[in-house]
């Protein structure tokens, strides 16, 4: 089985109070490392330098030896026809989900400042003001960074704060979330030079958009897609010539290992001179479903990435229906030599049938890339599909790539894909009237439109359990924030 990575292994919980039981522990921190061309080498801080081995975003996990022969295999399972009105999600994503974030300046009534900062909950400021003596002795610096979730009604979800603006080894996060069974839980986290598994690195910010070979000496090839459809998604529209700029692109990298994927934990564009921060966006690991990036401000980026497979020139066709044809195409035949009148054929009633799935029209041999880490659950010639991939994802989530012209040479049957890894490439094999792609979605076997406004799926939606987890990864893996 592949080892799973959540943000809990790379900065490993301290501590946990329920209506004030503490256990300390201390945590790892980043290491930092910038590309060559933003290294100074009379900075005093230790860095490590960029790895620049490729991770293939692939692992075999076929149960035979010949996984092209074991991949001819149907699974009848995977071409079952549901109704859609057989799909049940239940779905406890928090659509009103939002994040303020500053820095408060300091006073003499630092245990109010869950008021100061909008929490309105008396029970909650009563155990903060109880919780955090010690977390002020401990304040550097003339402000308290924080970062604090609110739900629908403008519910606490959770807060973070820091000790201070300042990143180093004695760095310190305490995050609060309500807990389940009443009461509130705390934990802390500590930023250690130590740590050896995050790594930040800087790219400017016109490579980013313009340039991936450049990308490509310094993140692992599956990494360059993802981080050229994330940038592109964050990238602020009212300052659209930011790419003219010395603005840069700032990472926060896990390079991965054999028994894990690498992973983007945290992007920022920013102006290296003023420090702004113009946009950001972190990744949550989770256990259940595919993980996510969501924005600083708590807005899910997952959408965009389900919905593109690949670098498409126009969607043409989606779901709905369609003219079904009549029957074997052939030659009309000749008219009968007569000067007699004809009666006119009786009208018939055009048929139609349902085309589940969109279809994104591109030229023969663009690359098709696997939009979540998953598992390849069927790749084989499949009749009107042509040439086709399924992808399964956790959750029960399974996304299907058709009419391919090939597959890449060492993808089989059973092995773990990363998203971004290329699978195949743009065709028209099966039933296809030109070059497309044929992407689905589905959910329990069912379809699911990923265009339509009123899809809301887990993977697209801050979970409440997972609040403190991003306003955590706010203030320990983002650029420090300023003042208010």
């Amino acid at each position: 089985m592949n080892t799973k990575v959540s943000f809990r292994s790379l900065f490993s919980r301290a501590v946990i109070i329920l209506s004030g039981c503490a256990f300390l522990s201390t945590t790892p921190g980043l290491v930092y490392a910038q590309s060559n061309q933003a290294q100074n080498a009379n900075q005093a801080r230790n860095k490590i330098t960029v790895q620049t081995t490729k991770q293939v975003g692939l692992k075999d996990k076929s149960a035979g030896s010949n996984a092209k022969t074991s991949s001819m295999s149907l699974n009848p399972a995977l071409f079952q026809k549901k109704a859609p009105d057989e799909l049940i999600l239940n779905n406890d994503s928090n659509l009103d989900y939002r994040i303020n974030q500053g820095c408060l300046r300091r006073s003499f009534s630092e245990d109010s400042l869950p008021a100061s900062i909008g929490i309105n909950n008396p029970q909650f400021a009563e155990f903060f003001k109880n919780q955090t003596k010690t977390f002020f002795d401990h304040m550097r610096g003339d402000c308290i960074p924080y970062a604090v979730a609110f739900g629908s009604r403008n519910r606490f979800d959770s807060l973070s704060i820091m000790n201070g603006p300042i990143q180093d080894s004695k760095t310190e996060v305490w995050t609060f979330t309500p807990s389940a069974v009443g009461g509130f839980l705390i934990q802390q986290d500590f930023l250690r030079d130590e740590s050896k598994r995050l790594t930040e690195i800087r790219i400017p910010l016109r490579d980013v958009l313009y340039d991936p070979r450049k990308v490509n000496d310094q993140l692992p090839v599956e990494l360059v897609w993802e981080l050229n459809s994330l940038i592109k998604q964050i990238y602020p529209e009212e300052n659209n010539s930011l790419e003219n700029t010395n603005s840069v692109v700032r990472l926060i990298v896990d390079f991965g290992d054999r028994e894990k994927w690498a992973q983007i934990w945290a992007a920022e564009i920013i102006d290296p001179a003023t420090k702004e921060v113009y946009a950001n966006a972190f990744w949550l690991e989770r256990n259940d479903i595919p993980g996510g990036f969501f924005t600083g401000s708590g807005e899910s980026l997952e959408r965009s990435f389900w919905t593109n497979p690949l670098s498409y020139r126009r969607i043409s066709r989606g779901v709905g229906m369609v003219k079904a044809s009549s029957g074997k195409r052939g030659k009309a035949p000749a008219a009968a030599a007569t000067t007699a009148p004809t009666t006119p054929p009786p009208q018939t009633k055009q048929r139609y049938r349902a085309h589940m799935g969109i279809d994104y029209s591109a030229p023969t041999g663009t690359p098709v890339f696997s939009v979540a880490n998953g598992r390849v659950a069927h790749i084989s010639y499949s009749g009107a599909f042509g040439n086709l991939i399924i992808l399964e994802h956790p959750g029960n989530y399974h996304t299907y790539y058709a009419h391919l012209s090939g597959y890449n040479v060492e993808l089989g049957l059973g092995n773990e894909v990363r998203r971004g890894l290329e699978i195949g490439y743009v065709g028209s094999t099966g039933r296809s009237t030109g070059p497309h792609l044929h992407y689905e979605l589905r959910k329990n076997g069912i379809y699911i439109d990923p265009y339509a406004p009123k899809t809301q799926l887990d993977l697209w939606s801050m979970r409440d359990n997972e609040s403190g987890q991003l306003t955590k990864e706010i203030l320990l893996l983002g650029s420090p924030i300023k003042n208010n």
